[in-house]
């Protein structure tokens, strides 16, 4: 990868209603990312989201939740990225993956969007689908047409403990991937049960 990380997008729902749900995994890490920090997040209009800047170790960060709702994404990743001319190699997306146990982490560059509306529109508002993800496990309900309302539900407490122990253990893996040891951190992050 030739590009370091630059800017790390959380993927989630804006609002109270939405605060503590399945779908909003990727907003609960970048805000646990900013509290670790001691950073905050700001409403930034021209960006349609909330930001913080940081730095963590050698690297300066953008942190971005998109305030669009999930399926509009891609404009608040897009204004930002354009803004400050970060190339698609350089953004790490965190959202929630239904295919995966809840607590589980995955890391991967580039793909498709596995019907998540929140990476098809980044897909689509991007040009690109080279872009990092870091993918949070939060399991299947077991039927389609339950979907819906299960990632926009709250994650049963032991499933809520996975979670937060799954987001705890990316942050650690976080300096080996802003380094670009992408494989360190996939064999750290694929390994944990």
């Amino acid at each position: 990868m030739s590009n370091s990380v630059q800017l790390i997008v959380g993927l989630g729902n804006p609002g109270p209603k939405y605060a503590q749900t399945r779908h909003n995994v990727g907003f609960l890490f970048v805000e646990e990312l900013a509290r670790s920090q001691g950073a905050t997040f700001r409403p930034e209009a021209k960006f349609h989201g909330e930001v913080c800047k940081l730095h963590l170790g050698d690297h300066e960060l953008w942190l971005l939740k998109p305030m669009t709702f999930m399926n509009r994404s891609g404009q608040a990743v897009a204004a930002l990225a354009r803004f400050y001319k970060i190339p698609p190699e350089a953004i790490l997306v965190v959202h929630d993956e239904l295919d995966i146990p809840a607590g589980q982490l995955r890391l991967k560059l580039g793909g498709g969007h596995g019907g998540h509306n929140g990476l098809r529109d980044i897909i689509s508002q991007l040009g690109s689908r080279e872009f990092l993800r870091l993918r949070i496990g939060i399991d299947h309900p077991g039927a389609a047409r339950e979907v819906t309302n299960y990632v926009l539900g709250k994650a049963s407490p032991d499933d809520r403990l996975s979670i937060e122990a799954a987001i705890d253990e990316a942050l650690r893996s976080l300096p080996q991937i802003l380094d670009g040891d992408l494989q360190a951190a996939m064999n750290r992050l694929h390994s944990r049960k």
